[in-house]
């Protein structure tokens, strides 16, 4: 099957559709396909990163129309009008995956929205969650974005010593602030003093370092930055509970299965996608909630035999969010549109 994959960023941008387009497009090679990649992204001089598969950087009218007619199907991964158009041209099957809600980031709608909404009437589309599913007005099929399971998961050898672990951006929707303020709730409330390790970088970190001294559990709290690769699996695999205290609806959560890959716990805000993500494998608590959350925190901290249950249902959880159980799911899709 020949397929062309529309991702509008790509690399070497950096970011979860990036990230989730490169690994579909792998593996759909390595399962005996064609692909060829489109992208609004230029090369940068010093990228030299090979693929598996070709990719045309802002193509041309005429490259674009040319591409559509190769293909077999045609697969935006969250939809674009700067691909979409030449779809007026050529008849193709056409996918669109949703890898978030379809307004403008200050959380109005418009006209591109209002325009991407009546296009899909004519799409197969796909969400990444359920909430993503239920914001659409048009039916879709949900399948969860996989991880990185070759790089994410159980290292035996390295002790699980440490209780909590933070990773992301530091900017103020992620909650980080909450976890700080739940840390100093849990000294006060409980005599529970954990360690808190946050993994990331961000404008906001001076504001929570100043938090965590306010609060008085600055000594709880280990700032380490940007981890990647196998230093940033093996710090996972040493700590106990992972906590996403998102403040927004998180469209999905692909950090909350990297957790669960190195054997976290997973405490997450339940709006939005996020709760897909965690599954059997944690607990969720309402967006923007510090009591609630500080609760939670305390019943795990305290209570080994919750973890290992929730530790328990991981590997099953998983094996849906693999790279090649998520490409076969695609692939059983596109190859139902061509027969």
């Amino acid at each position: 099957m020949k397929i062309l994959l529309a991702s509008h960023v790509f690399y070497p941008s950096i970011g979860g559709i990036e990230t989730v387009s490169s690994m579909l497009a792998h593996e759909f090679v390595e399962l005996g396909h064609e692909v060829k990649l489109v992208t609004q992204t230029p090369a940068s001089a010093e990228s030299n990163k090979k693929f598996s598969f070709e990719i045309i950087r802002k193509p041309k009218p005429h490259q674009l129309i040319q591409l559509l007619r190769w293909c077999d199907v045609f697969f935006q991964n969250n939809i674009s009008l700067q691909t979409w158009w030449a779809t007026l041209f050529v008849r193709k099957p056409w996918f669109v995956t949703h890898q978030t809600w379809i307004r403008r980031v200050n959380g109005s709608v418009g006209w591109q929205d209002r325009v991407k909404c009546f296009l899909l009437e004519f799409a197969t589309c796909i969400s990444i969650s359920q909430s993503i599913a239920k914001h659409l007005k048009t039916p879709s099929i949900v399948i969860g974005n996989p991880y990185q399971d070759d790089l994410f998961y159980e290292l035996p050898e390295v002790s699980r010593d440490r209780e909590l672990v933070f990773l992301g951006r530091l900017v103020s929707d992620k909650g980080v602030d909450l976890l700080i303020t739940a840390l100093g709730n849990l000294k006060k409330e409980y005599s529970l003093t954990p360690r808190l390790t946050i993994i990331g970088a961000g404008p906001e970190e001076n504001l929570l370092r100043n938090l965590a001294a306010t609060l008085e559990v600055s000594s709880q709290v280990n700032f380490v930055g940007t981890k990647t690769g196998t230093e940033l699996v093996k710090l996972l695999n040493s700590h106990k509970i992972m906590v996403v205290p998102s403040r927004w609806s998180e469209p999905f959560g692909v950090v909350a299965l990297e957790g669960i890959a190195c054997g976290c716990v997973v405490v997450g805000s339940e709006g939005g996608g996020l709760k897909d993500a965690i599954g059997p494998c944690g607990i969720t608590f309402p967006n923007g909630d510090v009591k609630a959350l500080t609760q939670i925190l305390a019943k795990l901290l305290t209570d080994r035999q919750a973890l290992a249950v929730y530790r328990s249902h991981s590997h099953t959880h998983l094996s849906q969010f693999k790279k090649q159980s998520v490409a076969q799911a695609y692939l059983k899709l596109f190859e139902g549109a061509i027969k």
